[in-house]
């Protein structure tokens, strides 16, 4: 089974086709899967839209009555979908963006790799072979974002820590969530928060991988919401973010 996680806010230009297109793409792939998609308090048709394509998809809404932030968002999704697999050493949590910046198309080399043997395999964006480039602020911020990442966790993949369209096997998530306990395992927001999962989840990993993917920066219909000053804060409290301790529980 793929858990394929959406946090998503205020999304409904782009949302409902993206469910669809994903849709076509694991009917051509030929994998059952499911979609968890988590509205964090969307004020636009959001809600309406995600009750419409619950009907005829397997599509599971969480609704927040207040704005939880993509960091807590993401974690409520991967929560969610640990708790709902039944074979957690072969299952795969994907999380991709609601506002087509991740696109369906690319699920098929992520989830091969997957099936490969990779127990986290990360979306690495190549900007030279975009079909549009990324706005300006948000080359700016990935660039400094890097900078003040730091050194490569020990276990992540090679590429960009920031990219959040990824695949997780269930079990890595499952034994992450068993070491955390009470503690969140995302306690950052926005770009941050994937770094900060990649920090914590990587350790209970055999093996990671990336596979080339190509942001579509041309699809959505609205501007970046990425705050440079806000983001590189953020990234620095990564740093500053404790491991868990997988030696207790064993690797994937």
């Amino acid at each position: 089974m793929v858990y394929i996680c959406i946090p998503c806010r205020d999304e409904d230009r782009t949302v409902g086709v993206l469910l669809w297109k994903i849709r076509e793409v694991m009917a051509e792939l030929r994998r059952d899967y499911e979609l968890i998609v988590l509205d964090d308090a969307s004020r636009d048709g959001t809600p309406a839209l995600l009750e419409k394509y619950r009907r005829v998809l397997p599509l599971t809404v969480l609704s927040m009555r207040q704005p939880a932030g993509y960091g807590a968002a993401v974690e409520r999704l991967l929560r969610a979908a640990a708790g709902r697999t039944r074979y957690p050493k072969r299952d795969a949590i994907v999380t991709m963006q609601g506002d087509f910046t991740d696109h369906p198309d690319h699920l098929g080399p992520l989830l091969r790799t997957f099936e490969g043997g990779a127990d986290i395999v990360a979306g690495e964006a190549g900007e030279e072979a975009m079909v549009a480039p990324p706005p300006r602020v948000v080359r700016f911020a990935r660039r400094l974002g890097r900078i003040a990442l730091g050194r490569r966790e020990a276990g992540a993949p090679d590429g960009n820590p920031l990219q959040g369209f990824r695949a997780y096997r269930a079990v890595v998530v499952k034994k992450a969530l068993r070491a955390a306990r009470d503690r969140p395992l995302v306690t950052t927001d926005g770009w941050a928060a994937n770094a900060e999962l990649m920090k914590v989840l990587a350790p209970f990993a055999r093996r990671t991988a990336n596979v080339q993917v190509e942001p579509r920066y041309d699809i959505r219909w609205r501007r970046s919401r990425v705050r440079v000053f806000a983001t590189l804060r953020e990234i620095l409290r990564v740093r500053r973010v404790p491991p868990l301790e997988p030696e207790r529980h064993g690797a994937a």
